[in-house]
């Protein structure tokens, strides 16, 4: 557990619930019983529960504050993203969080917040198809809004389509942080059929 690499999943009001759990699960799924990574959530600053789009309650592992710093943050969309894009505390962190984490991984309106935070310059980016239009009111003219994809590699930075396709990408990433094998199996234990289609460099 010492040498595991720390995965943060943030959690906030109105998130989509399988925007969190799908990568949670990736990366518990693929830890290699625990020895690979620990999977903790985190709220911006408090740990009483908070309740999902669907009514799903999550209780948070950590605040912001107490939180240990990430070395892959996970930051989950939902309907709540379009409020919290607008929270200056929240989007500070994760613009220092994700500064100092080795890879960020945005699920669907996640990319919201991490346009907000000022990541995406310069970047390629998606979202969740039905929400395009607000990652680009949200994104700055320099960054690039791609449609059709499941998710788009920047190389640290990873954005995914919507909702399941957060699965997806995390699989991606296990797959680049160890090889493919590794994520062909956590894809099977999970019963997903893994769909690899990334925007080209």
């Amino acid at each position: 557990m010492e040498h595991a690499k720390k995965v943060a999943v943030l959690v906030y009001e109105q998130v989509d619930a399988l925007d969190v759990t799908g990568p949670f699960d990736v990366f518990a799924v693929g830890s290699n019983w625990g020895q690979d990574f620990h999977v903790y959530t985190v709220a911006l600053s408090s740990t009483e529960p908070i309740r999902t789009i669907s009514g799903l309650t999550i209780v948070p592992d950590y605040t912001s504050s107490e939180c240990p710093q990430p070395d892959i943050l996970i930051v989950p969309g939902g309907w709540g993203s379009r409020k919290e894009m607008h929270n200056e505390r929240l989007t500070r962190w994760i613009r220092e969080t994700s500064e100092r984490a080795a890879f960020t991984l945005s699920v669907c309106t996640g990319s919201l917040l991490l346009a907000k935070a000022g990541l995406l310059e310069g970047m390629r980016a998606t979202t969740n198809r039905r929400a395009m239009d607000l990652l680009l009111g949200a994104a700055s003219p320099s960054t690039t809004v791609v449609e059709h994809v499941r998710y788009v590699d920047n190389g640290t930075l990873i954005t995914s389509a919507g909702v399941t396709a957060g699965i997806d990408a995390a699989l991606h990433l296990l797959a680049k942080l160890h090889d493919e094998a590794r994520a062909i199996d956590t894809a099977s234990k999970l019963e997903h059929d893994w769909r690899r289609e990334s925007s080209p460099h």
